[in-house]
């Protein structure tokens, strides 16, 4: 018996169905069948073309989705069920890690949870809400009423994973053309349900133009859909109460949409006024505020109260917007007109502004340039561009400016250089003899600049026109290989000069000794002998908020009493690394999230365990052992493209499951020959420039003008000593 069986159901709407199909025969599974209940010829013939992969259940024009699913199910031989739209996509790789998460389930389970991304005519990979429930739920399987929030989650049958036994008993009520009724009761119905936080399932959405108009029944069947719902939650006060303010939230909502003729619109607001009084939880709080007000008067079926509710809130709405736009208007001419009065002034050749990462700090490329830059050049003085938040964690005696301050327009405006791992803002104007130096803050695997035009997910926000006006302005790009030199010629092209110095913030992995290594081991509690591996995840553009990919705990336990995990969340998510919140006790698990710099961490560290974070380049220069925890590189690789295939290509072992890392962390694996020979590899190509002396080449050649002759040479990856180990440090 198959572990899963997919099945695909519907007509193949606007030619989706060749892509899913293409996808699926792409990687095929051993322990999962496709099963395509293949509504019309047109999407008959397109599943054929693909056989014997994939089993075709012809069906007749006309057939609905309920109807497409039930014939699809009835064929299916798996003891788990997954479902999937002709419309909708599966990111590659998706039915390996789902048939891999559903054998591991006990019995008891009914339903597996799934993220999903979310696609439009114009947008692909867009992430969904539903990343942080699914996260907060973990791995261990519950029983709803314990975790009634996860009724919150987008009510899409395709994230549901069925137990087919589960199907067939329910098999009724679950076939419905009302999906999202299907996928609420799906939840309701289950005795017990588990989560798979990986995305696993998109979500086409289809163009509103393209769509049938909805009529006045599907309207009111909204009500309905709720009421039907909420009977099955009788005498389970918490899932009662999560529905129950779903279905008040959904109908307020739609109501505010419009789009209704008015006799449809008033009786839309009859039937939601009287299921929102009817069905109102014993002693309920209706929320503060205006959301407050509008249930107040929903549940009094105050229809003419509420429109004119409505009119008042719009017109207070754009009455705030204009006054928050002329004193935005205001403030930036008055600030443009500060600007323009520095701009006047000579250029100082004394002064160099400095910021990292969104003007976080004294971090990354610019804090050791700037160091160096105290050591060979004093004359000039340095100013740190940091928020007004941030500027209480400076180290003592730095100067500093806040963003939007008077101070800080003058100093960007009269400073001879100008050196950021970012971007300073559009409005800086580059004077023809300042200089500016872009110093990056990674090596790139990912798609970066306008390489990223590609990727909807990634590009998300960004306005590529103005990026290209910013670039213009470098005069300086710092680059650590020559991969990162061709692949910033081709994210960011313009007439800037390419720095193959290496990156200034990996001079440390060569010039720290063992004392300042116990250091850090002392300053994060590590006790002597005990291994140190730190787990450092990168930000994914398809996910709305950071979901550890690990279930840390376990881990821990399986790693044992001598190894600590240093745990890391990316830095676009500040301090929201709140999945680790009830792991910070156990001792084996520290959240190192917020520590700065990260440099240190890695120094501390006797093993890198990461996705596809830029931290590998980095502490490859260590040449300590690292592992590749890749479990969803299909879908990262499709959703914000790569340069290359580090599957190919990785710096060590590949785990792409947490058994798999499990056993490369447990054994020898991880720092074996064969782990040896492959660092071996990625160091010589990726730390082709680092060898602790790159900061004294920027800072000769940009700030002293010395001739590129003149400068140290990069020495041989032979003849480099990096930092010695921990074992070594604590000898």
């Amino acid at each position: 018996m198959a572990e899963l069986s997919v099945i695909v159901h519907g007509p193949n709407v606007q030619d989706h169905l060749t892509e899913l199909l293409g996808s699926l025969a792409a990687h095929p599974l051993p322990d999962a069948e496709v099963i395509v209940a293949a509504v019309g010829d047109w999407a008959r013939e397109t599943a054929e073309r693909h056989a014997p992969e994939i089993q075709v259940v012809p069906l007749p024009d006309g057939t609905d989705d309920a109807a497409a699913r039930a014939a699809g199910a009835a064929r299916a031989r798996g003891r788990w069920l997954h479902f999937v739209h002709a419309k909708d996509g599966l990111p590659a790789g998706t039915p390996r890690t789902v048939a891999e998460r559903v054998a591991e389930l006990p019995v008891e389970v009914d339903v597996l949870l799934l993220d999903h991304v979310r696609s439009t005519w114009h947008t692909s990979g867009m992430p969904s809400p539903d990343g942080s429930l699914l996260a907060r739920a973990g791995r261990a399987d519950v029983v709803l009423d314990d975790c009634a929030p996860l009724l919150r989650l987008t009510p899409l049958l395709g994230t549901r994973v069925l137990r087919a036994d589960f199907w067939r008993a329910h098999e009724q009520r679950l076939t419905t053309d009302d999906e999202p009724y299907a996928a609420l009761a799906a939840l309701l119905l289950a005795d017990r349900v588990a989560c798979l936080p990986h995305v696993a399932y998109e979500d086409r959405r289809l163009r509103p133009a393209s769509l049938p108009p909805v009529t006045p029944e599907q309207r009111y069947g909204l009500v309905e859909r709720y009421e039907s719902l909420l009977d099955l939650t009788r005498d389970r006060r918490a899932a009662h109460t999560v529905l129950y303010d779903l279905m008040v939230g959904d109908c307020l909502r739609t109501f505010a949409r419009g789009g209704m003729p008015e006799e449809v619109a008033r009786e839309f607001f009859r039937r939601a006024s009287l299921a929102a009084l009817r069905r109102r939880p014993e002693n309920h709080r209706r929320p503060a505020g205006l959301e407050g007000v509008r249930r107040s008067l929903l549940e009094e079926g105050a229809y003419a109260k509420y429109r004119a509710f409505q009119t008042v809130n719009r017109t207070r709405r754009t009455a705030k917007s204009a006054l928050r736009t002329r004193k935005r208007q205001a403030g930036a001419k008055l600030r443009d007109h500060q600007y323009r009065r520095a701009l006047g002034r000579p250029v100082n050749p004394h002064l160099a502004v400095f910021s990292a990462y969104w003007n976080r700090g004294v971090a990354c490329n610019p804090a050791a340039i700037a160091a160096k830059l105290a050591e060979l050049a004093p004359q000039i003085h340095p100013v740190w561009v940091v928020t007004e938040e941030n500027a209480a964690l400076l180290p003592p005696g730095t100067d500093h400016v806040v963003p939007g301050s008077r101070r800080y327009w003058e100093v960007l405006a009269t400073a001879k250089y100008l050196v950021n791992n970012v971007n300073y803002p559009n409005a800086v104007v580059k004077r023809p003899d300042a200089v500016h130096v872009q110093t990056h803050h990674g090596t790139p695997l990912k798609r970066m600049g306008i390489d990223q035009m590609a990727f909807p997910a990634a590009a998300q926000g960004l306005d590529f026109r103005a990026l290209l006006e910013r670039i213009d302005k470098w005069d300086f790009s710092v680059s650590a290989n020559s991969h990162t030199t061709r692949m910033w010629e081709r994210a960011y092209p313009s007439h800037y000069v390419s720095l193959d110095h290496g990156y200034p913030r990996n001079d440390v992995y060569y010039t720290a000794g063992a004392a300042d290594i116990r250091t850090v081991r002392d300053r994060l509690g590590i006790a002597p002998g005990h291994r140190a591996v730190l787990y450092a995840p990168t930000h994914r553009d398809y996910e709305a908020g950071w979901t550890p990919r690990l279930d840390l705990a376990t881990l821990a336990d399986r790693l044992g009493e001598d190894t600590v995990l240093l745990v890391r969340g990316h830095y676009f998510y500040g301090g929201a690394a709140s999945p680790l919140t009830n792991l910070r006790r156990t001792g084996r698990i520290i959240d190192v999230s917020s520590y700065d710099p990260v440099e240190e961490l890695c120094l501390a560290a006797d093993a890198l365990v990461t996705d596809y974070s830029s931290i590998m380049f980095d502490y490859a220069n260590l040449d300590r052992p690292i592992v590749i925890y890749a479990d969803d590189w299909e879908t990262y690789r499709t959703t914000r493209g790569v340069y290359f295939d580090l599957m190919a290509e990785a710096p060590g072992p590949v785990a792409r499951t947490q058994q798999e890392l499990t056993e490369i962390l447990t054994t020898e694996a991880w720092r074996d020959e064969s782990a040896a020979k492959t660092r071996a590899v990625f160091r010589r190509r990726f730390c082709e420039y680092d060898d602790g002396r790159a900061a004294e080449r920027v800072v000769r050649r940009v700030f002293l003008g010395q001739d590129e002759r003149d400068l140290p040479p990069v020495l041989p990856i032979e003849e480099r000593t990096p930092a010695p180990t921990p074992q070594e440090a604590t000898a």
